[in-house]
């Protein structure tokens, strides 16, 4: 029998040792295995369709979970935590630190403030208050987040008689300080610098057994910020005008800021003992502004009065308590105390000391408090003469508190806290949120200046800055006079210069304000009622730094305009020794332009320093090459006399040009 052939052998079969991809090739190329294959990658495009709709249902559903609708009237604070889903602790404590606003579980909060609080926390206000939208950039006054804490209201039944706040406001020496004297029995208006009131203060007088608290405020222009605290904090307007100068532009100024509070006036025609009085013409001017009074058959409390003399102020006073009883004030007194600050000021041996307001509750010796970004503990409180001491003030009393940790500002409100721990976290607070608007409000009015000074051609000007550390005795003092020095500018067909305030602060100049006027050159230290320490002085000694001392703000702001003018148009430094005026340029061939002049004053020789003035401009400096009389060639020429003037390297002349002849000064 023959042999059986092995497989695998030379005659080429397939055995053992064949290459296994050739049997994988032949399982992968199956037409069963490609349709399932296909089959495969259908179903997983279609998963994938199916998970970016779940996606967007999600997304949509997130932000149905996160939409919220708001009432349009305040809630309490738990119902606001209820509302948001988060604890009321949580949400207390957003207010505190995001806000700056102190608040308790059950008070009630407004609409603005629980928007800020929703969306604080990633919600999405939307159902009732859709149209919020369009306004959310206007803060109301009345809110929350504008204020600093919770407005809840008290209860009628434990509401107060108190007594009326009276503002006394009008143009400057119109007596209105005088008159608060007379009511008195005092004599402030003598010891004010310049005999115009520039701060804002507070007292109390009594006048047939009932109390009627006063507020004093400026006239002069720079204190508008002063006149509106003034007229936000009062409930009565006594608007004095003199009989001899009728109504002037502080006067209408006060009769805006009371119509923008929202307060009565009464109309007090000062000075009418003086010969010259016409109280007529003041009524009758005084209906230009819409005031009608009782006189003119308006229904304006009218009352012509002499502060000086005394007469009319019974009458002006009776007034006043007529108007408080038909206002019907009430408060209530036995609640934790809520006031406003109208002036701080330090006082050695006293600390920060803030003639404040107190407007609800009772404030005690020893009570916590905040205000604004400054906070502390009540530890003492001075009645308005400054020395009497009292255990508490109520509703309507001005008093004076110590105990700040640093200067509230003017119009700060103050709050009674529940502990320091509490009270040290919202000034904190407060100050963070208060640096950032700053912040926003910078970059805010950087870039309108910039777009503005492109449209207007002010880009192409240089721009000059002078800089200035502003101290004064008390903070609305140094606010207005920083205000004012701001708004200051001058310019030129080539240059613009303005004002930087560095610092703004209430207190004596000391060593820091000098180190902060010694980093930027030439700026100048304006004490406004205070001194400098004597460390303070031997630093500004040492560093070159100028400290000027005024009393009267226009005084200040006079001086601060004189050097602005010289840093737009800087003389050279030299000892003036005599000008000429350029009457006519004639052209000489070989010598170029020479001036025709006459010497109005002093002498100019040959090979002397001038320099040529058009106007306020330098044109040039430089060195005199000719000098002829007539057709001699002089050494000097003297007042009186005309002559041709060359000068080295500058022909420009202009008839009207000025040329002025100085010696330089020799430096030490």
């Amino acid at each position: 029998a023959r042999p059986a052939k092995r497989r695998g052998g030379a005659g080429g079969g397939r055995g053992d040792d064949a290459p296994r991809r050739q049997r994988v090739s032949l399982r992968i190329g199956t037409g069963k295995k490609g349709r399932q294959a296909q089959r495969s990658r259908t179903r997983g495009s279609l998963r994938k369709r199916d998970r970016t709709a779940q996606k967007v249902a999600k997304e949509e559903a997130a932000m149905e979970r996160r939409t919220v609708s708001l009432p349009d009237e305040p809630i309490t604070v738990s119902q606001l935590a209820e509302i948001i889903d988060q604890t009321p602790v949580s949400v207390i404590k957003f207010l505190m630190t995001n806000l700056g606003v102190m608040a308790s579980m059950t008070q009630m909060v407004d609409n603005p403030t629980c928007v800020a609080v929703a969306e604080g926390f990633g919600k999405i206000v939307g159902g009732a208050d859709d149209e919020w939208d369009e306004d959310e950039d206007e803060m109301d006054e009345d809110s929350a987040l504008a204020v600093g804490y919770i407005v809840d209201d008290d209860d009628p039944e434990d509401l107060q008689p108190r007594p009326p706040v009276v503002t006394i406001m009008g143009h400057v020496d119109h007596g209105k300080t005088t008159l608060l004297d007379t009511i008195r029995k005092a004599n402030v208006a003598a010891g004010e610098a310049g005999g115009i009131t520039q701060a804002i203060d507070a007292y109390q007088v009594k006048h047939n057994g009932e109390t009627i608290s006063f507020i004093d405020t400026p006239g002069h222009a720079a204190f508008t910020d002063m006149r509106e605290r003034g007229a936000n904090i009062t409930d009565i307007v006594v608007l004095v005008v003199a009989a001899d100068d009728s109504v002037k532009k502080q006067t209408a100024d006060s009769i805006a800021c009371a119509r923008q509070a929202g307060v009565p006036l009464i109309v007090a025609v000062n000075k009418c003992d003086l010969e010259t009085a016409d109280p007529n013409r003041v009524k009758s001017d005084l209906t230009q502004y819409d005031i009608l009074t009782e006189d003119f058959g308006g229904d304006v409390l009218c009352s012509d009065i002499s502060a000086k003399e005394g007469t009319g102020l019974d009458d002006l006073l009776d007034k006043i308590m007529l108007q408080a009883e038909v206002e019907d004030l009430k408060a209530n007194p036995d609640r934790d105390a809520q006031g406003v600050v109208i002036e701080a000021r330090v006082e050695k041996g006293l600390g920060t000391v803030a003639t404040s307001l107190i407007q609800r509750g009772t404030l005690r010796v020893g009570d916590i408090f905040v205000a604004g970004s400054t906070n502390g503990k009540v530890r003492a409180l001075l009645a308005t003469d400054g020395k009497t001491r009292l255990e508490e003030a109520g509703p309507s009393t001005p008093v004076n508190i110590v105990g700040f940790d640093g200067v509230p500002a003017a119009g700060d409100m103050i709050v009674v806290a529940e502990d320091e721990q509490t009270a040290r976290e919202l000034a904190a607070s407060r100050e963070r949120i208060q640096r950032e608007r700053a912040g926003d409000t910078y970059q805010t009015d950087l870039m309108q200046s910039i777009t503005q000074n492109i449209f207007s051609g002010e880009a192409m000007k240089e721009r000059r800055e002078m800089c200035v550390v502003v101290k004064a005795d008390v903070q609305g003092s140094a606010e207005a006079l920083s205000r004012a020095l701001s708004e200051l500018k001058l310019e030129d067909d080539e240059s613009i210069v303005t004002i930087k305030v560095l610092v703004s602060e209430a207190g004596e100049v000391s060593k820091s304000d000098i180190a902060v006027a010694s980093v930027t050159p030439d700026t100048t230290v304006i004490a406004f009622n205070v001194a400098a320490n004597f460390a303070a002085q031997e630093d500004a000694r040492m560093s070159n730094v100028p400290i000027e001392y005024y009393n009267i703000i226009y005084d200040a702001i006079e001086s601060v305009e004189s050097r602005m003018q010289e840093v737009l148009s800087p003389t050279p430094e030299g000892e003036y020794v005599g000008s000429a005026v350029v009457q006519e340029v004639f052209n000489i061939g070989g010598t170029g332009n020479i001036a025709g002049s006459k010497c109005t004053d002093g002498l100019i020789k040959k090979g002397s320093n001038v320099r040529v003035m058009r106007g306020d401009k330098i044109m040039t400096e430089s060195k005199v090459k000719t000098l002829r009389n007539f057709k001699a060639e002089v050494d000097t020429i003297t007042d009186g006399d005309e002559c041709g003037i060359g000068l080295l390297d500058y022909e420009d002349f202009e008839p009207g040009d000025i040329i002025e002849s100085y010696v330089e000064s020799k430096q030490s």
